[in-house]
């Protein structure tokens, strides 16, 4: 806008005005000249422009700078990353941020100016996939900020090989890294360490792969500690150091040997060049303990050791720095019944243990805390010689027998089998039960399996040798209960714990299909003896030869006085048919076999009356009279019966 009246007042025309401005603007038009004057001095100090001042001078934090306004600007010296290069008289870039603040001064910015200039130069020299460098300024969530010039994004995945447990670690470092993307629109600017270093590594790693021999001794530097050992990067490539090859002495982590990015000497163990693998060893560079350990540990020795670690199937002792050995919980007391080794030790106990056995390729030591004291074992077949009575308590049951403790930590088996002569036990709870005292003797005492074999029936005789011979014989009738039904038989139970088979071709004279037919099972019946086997140990039963013995009386004759018979059910003693005898009525005596010759043929003869009356009280006493049918004769059925004479025959 063009103030007339001064320009009247001044006392210059119009004319002389243009005719000035035309000569300053080189002969062009005032009017247009001017504007555009006007037009470029306005772009010029836009704001978010970037300007060129000179420093004019630096009050306290204020940098007072010229860029050619009304007025002088000013930059906070913290802007700087150097304050000396905040000298009067310096030309610097900055950042128009507004033209008039409160105070009336304009506000700058060099370090928006320094980006904006930075990312110009980027854009101009760099692009995807060029390296660069910077520092690492600050952590964000999801990785780290790194100025290059301008703050570009570095994911957490992409700081190194391995992501590290915290990658702040990393502010403040200096690092190279690699540009995966530049976005020019948000000027923002993703970058890669892990990218650059994989491939760096790419081509060092077939350079070590060439030239790496087990054996060799290479430097390497520790990348990430694991429980089970330790990545150690030699140069291209990283090898395993396993826990187990960091020293010849126990260790509870690595972290307690190394530490992240500590240089280590590293033997060279093994090279799988097909998987790129490489494992080494750290402890292999100093000699093995275990060289010469025989001299120092013989067999049988006593050693003291401490306890450095307790596991549930024992314990390790440590005899010197490397050498440990095992003490399984079997070979820590001699009778005490040990669950876990604690019971016994703790961890720094000195304990005296015996070498037992050492196997010096595996690196390995058996040790033996028992073998330091007298093996009570060695007296027990001395205090418990076979067919000793002894006397204890039932400690525990299983399937196939008890464990009866006889003193102090020495338990006997008493085996199933051993429990009854004659009852079939399947278990024995059936006999027995947990914390019963009873006595039993000892069948035999095994000191190197350290067990003692103990038996209940071998208290009594074994009825089988002569009560059962001499009570249940061939040709006596008894009485009985069935006990079980089988598809050949039915077992018949004579007395408690004695049971005899009557054969299915026994029960009757008809062919029978199934046995339940005839007998049910807890039905008493009466059955003759066919046979007793005492080295079967079984006794043979009929039922359809008692049927016969009933039903086979003379018709006509006067009933004869019932005969005492042994054995069965009828018995008042439960021992074996031992103790009272009972009566059972008379019944016809076992038919003679076949293969049995026929009695000769009787005759007649005459006695006096004395002699009549002899005969006949003697064969009613035992046996009764003897009966005849289809001309041959019975069997007496008691073994006792005197034979008839012949005189007695005739009568």
């Amino acid at each position: 806008m063009v103030d007339k009246n001064l320009i009247r007042s001044l006392g210059v025309t119009d004319e002389e005005v243009s005719s000035e401005l035309a000569v300053a603007l080189g002969n062009q038009d005032a009017t247009a000249g001017l504007d555009q004057i006007l037009q470029d001095s306005s772009s010029q100090f836009q704001v978010g422009s970037v300007l060129t001042g000179r420093i004019v001078t630096v009050t306290g934090n204020d940098v007072f700078v010229e860029v050619g306004l009304k007025s002088e600007g000013v930059v906070d010296l913290q802007e700087f990353s150097d304050p000396s290069e905040a000298a009067p008289g310096t030309e610097i870039e900055v950042y128009l941020e507004a033209v008039e603040s409160t105070s009336g001064l304009v506000v700058l910015s060099k370090r928006r100016a320094d980006r904006i200039r930075a990312w110009e130069d980027i854009i101009a020299t760099k692009a995807e996939g060029d390296v660069v460098t910077g520092t690492v300024s600050r952590k964000i969530k999801g990785g780290l900020l790194v100025d290059i010039g301008v703050p570009v994004f570095l994911p957490a995945s992409q700081v190194d090989v391995r992501r590290p447990p915290d990658v702040g670690e990393y502010v403040g470092r200096q690092i190279e890294a690699k540009i995966l993307k530049i976005d020019k629109d948000t000027r923002n600017i993703v970058v890669s360490r892990r990218k650059l270093i994989e491939e760096q590594r790419k081509a060092a790693k077939e350079k070590v792969l060439v030239e790496v021999e087990p054996g060799q001794i290479r430097k390497g530097v520790v990348k990430n500690i694991a429980d089970f050992g330790v990545f150690v990067d030699l140069g291209g490539i990283d090898g395993l150091l396993h826990i187990t090859d960091m020293s010849w002495g126990r260790i509870g982590h690595p972290s307690e040997m190394v530490r992240i990015d500590e240089t280590l000497e590293v033997v060279i163990l093994n090279v799988d060049r097909e998987k790129e693998k490489i494992a080494l060893g750290l402890k292999q560079r100093t000699p093995s303990p275990w060289e010469n350990i025989e001299d120092r540990y013989p067999v049988n020795s006593r050693v003291r050791g401490t306890a450095v670690n307790i596991v549930p199937y024992g314990v390790f002792v440590k005899l010197e720095e490397g050498i440990e050995g095992l003490v399984h919980i079997s070979e820590m007391s001699w009778t005490k019944r040990i669950n876990h080794p604690s019971e016994v030790v703790s961890v720094g106990d000195e304990v005296d243990v015996v070498v037992l056995e050492i196997d010096k390729k595996k690196q390995e030591i058996s040790l033996g805390m028992k073998q330091t004291e007298v093996n009570p074992w060695t007296l027990v077949k001395e205090k418990y010689p076979p067919g000793t009575v002894v006397s204890g308590k039932i400690r525990n049951l299983t399937n196939y027998g008890a464990f009866v403790e006889i003193e102090e930590g020495i338990d006997g088996l008493l085996h199933v089998s051993d429990l009854s002569w004659t009852r079939k036990v399947a278990h024995p709870s059936e006999m027995l039960k947990k914390g019963q005292e009873l006595r039993c003797v000892v069948l035999e005492v095994d000191e190197e399996k350290t067990r003692v074999a103990l038996g209940l029936r071998q208290l009594t005789e074994d009825p089988w040798l002569r009560q059962i011979p001499q009570h249940y014989i061939a040709g006596q009738i008894v009485r009985g209960k069935v006990t079980k039904v089988t598809n050949f038989g039915v077992f018949v139970e004579l007395e408690e714990g004695l049971e005899g088979l009557l054969h299915i071709s026994e029960l009757a004279d008809h062919k029978v299909d199934n046995p339940e037919d005839v007998v049910k099972v807890g039905e008493e019946i009466e059955v003759k003896i066919l046979r007793v086997d005492s080295e079967e140990r079984k006794i043979g039963l009929s039922l359809k030869r008692a049927q016969w013995a009933a039903e086979d009386g003379v018709p006509g004759e006067t009933p004869v006085e019932p005969v005492r018979r042994r054995g069965g059910l009828d018995a008042d003693s439960g021992l074996l048919g031992l103790g009272d005898e009972r009566f059972i009525p008379a019944t016809r005596p076992e038919e003679p076999q076949a293969e049995e010759e026929a009695p000769p043929q009787r005759t007649a003869k005459k006695v006096d009356q004395k002699t009549a009356d002899e005969i006949a009280l003697e064969a009613l006493g035992e046996g009764g009279p003897a009966d005849e049918k289809s001309g041959a004769p019975e069997e007496n059925d008691s073994s006792e019966s005197p034979e008839p004479t012949e005189e007695e025959r005739d009568t």
